[in-house]
């Protein structure tokens, strides 16, 4: 077998070169009829690049006819108003020709107007060879033939050049009138718009030519617009491409120069502009781009794409780096099937690429597009968010509960169930743990045992007390010390699943911290009577939040979640089991091996388990134990970490049983289950897209500073603040709906809910792409922070709430008040701003450490 490194370079060679072979022979081009004369006439509009109504200006004028006269003798004009005369002037400079136009529109008095400009430059410019009044008028019935023909009357009354006008060859033969009225034919024949395929189009425009010829044999033909499109739809067998428009211009100037044809092709510069007119294709008529460069040369090998390496590299270096992880994490796979996938990869990447490469030609994007697809994205997270959100609030104010479950009051049965309670623990405060064993021994259930695991502690003054007093709690009590164990809480759960008794039918897990009232098992245990039923769980509460305001905070911004969410959950029996004041009929506990050890939410992680075997759980909404919340706002946020991280660890390793697919072990969960548990943990992943819209929302701003990109479009932020504003009054009135607190407590579990973005989005982020994150304690009954370690414990918020500030500063700073853009995009940037504001505020809070006496 092949070592990693090796093996890996040999991978990498077969599929990067076989990209730029792929690559190299979508774009190997054609060889084609070279044309080496000059060319007669091109069409050119004066127009800014997007704008019909802004005139290029006189320098760009200028250059423009320096470069048609590198390869054209004369230009066509379709009007001669709006500073057009600065053309004419511009065009004689370059010793070019100019077919002035005077353009018809359904207005008379206009039209007049534009007949005598006509009349009067054509006089004062000797360059200007022929006159053209209208084009396609009667095509698009702008007047009719006889009004037509009255103004080309005017116009040969004044001029001593010929005067014509301009159509398509079948209002010609429509319209002999029109024909004897002119002194010669302008024709337009484009064969694609006909739908003819490219094999034939040259033919095509010989054949309408000819039918010309014969029906005014008398009449000089000029083919006024002729081409081939480079980019857009296909019309019928007419396919508009690079190599086509190159393909048909070269044919066609051999045939014309052949057949001695008079001509002006369509166009000489694209026209970005004529979009909004003809669709894509529209802005893709020119022998130059937009930007000036010409498409292709008229002799040699013509290419789609003169730059499709740039693509091919760009392709292989965002290929490169998955294709390495793909190879060194599945080093199980054969070379085969290593070479399949890493291609599967390329592939993907190349076609990204292509896409983004083409629609970029096509300028259908260009950076400021790009960044509004990103908003675009970031707004579909965002009112996936709304939607959720928006469910939620609707059932818990519309909606009639169906499983509401209460604490049993009925006697028990003199064979009441035996219960084993594990109490894992690690480095934890002795004194906080004794109050929670005594708690347990003062319980008034008949039948059961606690289970004490320490595990992984050094410190034997922190152990050997806890020891001491299980013993005088009496043989109820049994307590392990396990100086190395593996697994962290998992672990030391599945040790003491090994030590309990035999008799046992259900087990409890509290935390350390917890003391339990005295009727919990008595409240609880009869839900097992059902034996669809593996799981009774009790909300987590908290005793310490009249310490502080950091606390109170904190345990507004908990009940949130256990006083709507899981009550939410339970009606689609979809709780998140956490690991505390729990219950879990045994012998189902051990069928599914136990605890998690690979997952540091073992406890969520278990309840899905569960779910998939077609178990139910019940939730009581009533508390019937409190825990303590952490006393530092880094603890706060490394908590919740750990439910994020642990909660993307759940979602890699069961995605089967999340989508429509069978689970781990082959059982689905219900619909209502899987909206639950993907829905439940979608906020973390918007938190995740917070941080990137931010780091690119500052970039974007230095862009702009620099003046490389313009303003993204304003209208995201519509929605931007519209589901913000959602977010905050939905909260507001579930709270009022289920919560029941004041006011200013519901502001304060919204400061502190939003204090987490940040330390939710980077576990997200971090569980994506790591999976060896130990288990993380929640520190308890610590020493006070100073106020120092305020800032300290949110520095990264603040890094991040400085450069928002920064750039929202200088950006108003730079472009002032006045601009409605930069205000906007300033305001969009506050607002990101807030949840860092909010980390700053809830860790200050916590470092100042005022306290209240307010009970709850």
């Amino acid at each position: 077998m092949l070592r990693s490194l090796p093996r890996l370079l040999l991978v990498l060679l077969i599929v990067l070169t076989a990209n730029l072979a792929i690559w190299a022979l979508v774009n190997r081009g054609t060889m084609q009829l070279p044309w080496g004369g000059r060319i007669n006439s091109l069409s050119y509009s004066a127009w800014q690049a997007n704008n019909e109504s802004t005139r290029l200006s006189p320098e760009q004028i200028e250059k423009d006819m320096q470069l048609i006269a590198g390869s054209a003798n004369a230009i066509r004009l379709y009007g001669v108003s709006d500073g057009l005369d600065q053309v004419i002037a511009s065009a004689d400079k370059a010793n070019l020709h100019v077919f002035a136009g005077a353009w018809i529109s359904p207005n008379e008095q206009t039209n007049a107007e534009e007949v005598e400009r006509l009349v009067r430059l054509s006089n004062e410019h000797p360059n200007i060879t022929r006159a053209i009044v209208g084009n396609e008028a009667i095509l698009r019935e702008d007047v009719s033939v006889e009004q037509l023909i009255r103004h080309i009357e005017v116009a040969k009354r004044q001029l001593s050049i010929p005067v014509s006008t301009a159509e398509p060859w079948h209002v010609w033969l429509d319209s002999p009138e029109l024909a004897q009225a002119v002194d010669f034919i302008t024709v337009h024949v484009l064969p694609y718009w006909e739908g003819v395929p490219i094999d034939g189009a040259v033919n095509y425009v010989d054949y309408r030519i000819q039918q010309l010829q014969a029906a005014f044999p008398d009449k000089h033909i000029l083919l006024g617009e002729v081409g081939w499109p480079s980019e857009g739809q296909w019309v019928k067998g007419a396919e508009p491409s690079q190599i086509n428009q190159s393909r048909f211009t070269r044919e066609f100037l051999n045939y014309a120069s052949k057949t001695r044809l008079d001509y002006s092709i369509v166009e000489a510069i694209d026209a970005p502009w004529k979009r909004g007119i003809e669709g894509t294709v529209g802005a893709h008529w020119g022998l130059w781009n937009s930007d000036r460069h010409v498409k292709f040369e008229m002799s040699g090998i013509v290419r789609e794409s003169t730059r499709w390496y740039w693509g091919c590299l760009i392709a292989s270096l965002l290929a490169f780096l998955p294709i390495q992880w793909f190879v060194r994490k599945h080093g199980h796979l054969k070379l085969a099937g290593q070479i399949f996938y890493a291609a599967l990869i390329q592939t993907a990447c190349s076609l990204l690429v292509w896409a983004i490469l083409v629609a970029m030609a096509e300028r259908i994007i260009n950076a400021n597009t790009i960044a509004w697809v990103v908003l675009i994205a970031f707004q579909v997270v965002l009112l996936a968010l709304l939607l959720v959100d928006g469910f939620e609030l609707t059932e818990v104010m519309w909606a009639n509960r169906k499983r509401h479950f209460l604490p049993q009051q009925a006697p028990l049965p003199a064979n009441a169930p035996k219960v084993s309670i594990h109490v894992p623990c690690y480095n934890e405060p002795p004194h906080m743990v004794i109050e929670t064993l005594n708690a347990l021994a003062a319980m008034d259930y008949p039948n059961y045992e606690v289970i004490v695991v320490d595990n992984n502690t050094k410190d034997e003054e922190v152990w050997k007390p806890l020891q001491e007093h299980c013993a005088k709690l009496g043989p109820r009590f049994r307590f392990f010390h396990l100086p190395k164990w593996p697994g962290f809480k998992a672990g030391a759960l599945n040790f003491a699943l090994t030590q309990t008794a035999k008799d046992v039918a259900v087990v409890g897990v509290i935390d350390s911290d917890y003391v339990v009232k005295p009727n919990w098992l008595r409240a609880t245990i009869p839900y097992f009577d059902k034996k669809e039923v593996a799981i009774v769980q009790a909300p987590q509460d908290y005793r310490d939040s009249a310490e502080s305001l950091f606390k109170r905070m904190c345990y507004w911004e908990y009940a949130g979640f256990f006083h709507i969410g899981m009550v939410q959950r339970n009606e689609r029996n979809a709780i998140i089991q956490h690991g505390t004041m729990t219950l879990i009929r045994k012998d189902v506990l051990r069928s599914v091996r136990g605890w998690a050890e690979w997952c540091i939410c073992e406890d969520a992680e278990l309840g899905l388990r569960l779910f998939e075997k077609g178990y139910e759980a019940v939730y009581l909404e009533e508390s019937l134990g409190r825990g303590l919340i952490p006393d530092s706002f880094g603890g706060y946020k490394t908590q919740r970490f750990r439910w994020a991280y642990g909660a993307v660890q759940i979602l890699k390793r069961h995605w089967h049983a999340l989508s429509e697919e069978k689970g781990i072990d082959g059982l689905k969960l219900t619909t209502g289950q899987r909206y639950h548990f993907v829905s439940g943990w979608l906020p973390w992943f918007a938190d995740a897209a917070h941080m990137v819209f931010v780091a690119a929302a500052v970039f974007w701003s230095v862009l702009l500073m620099l003046k490389w990109v313009e303003f993204p479009p304003a209208v995201f932020l519509v929605p931007t603040l519209s589901v913000f504003a959602f977010k905050v009054i939905a909260g507001l009135w579930l709270y009022h709906a289920r919560v029941k607190c004041p006011w200013r407590d519901r502001f304060g579990a919204a400061i502190a809910g939003m204090a987490l973005t940040h330390a939710v989005g980077r576990a997200v982020w971090q569980g994506l792409f790591t999976s060896g994150k130990p288990f993380i304690r929640t520190p308890k009954c610590d020493n006070k922070p100073a106020a120092i370690q305020g800032i300290l414990m949110a520095r990264e918020e603040l890094v991040l709430l400085l450069a928002l500030l920064i750039a929202a500063g200088a950006i108003l700073f730079k472009f002032e008040l006045s601009n409605q853009n930069a205000v906007l995009w300033a305001g969009m940037l506050l607002v990101q701003t807030l949840p860092y504001w909010a980390a700053l505020i809830t860790s200050m809070i916590n470092a100042v450490g005022r306290r209240t006496v307010i009970e709850i």
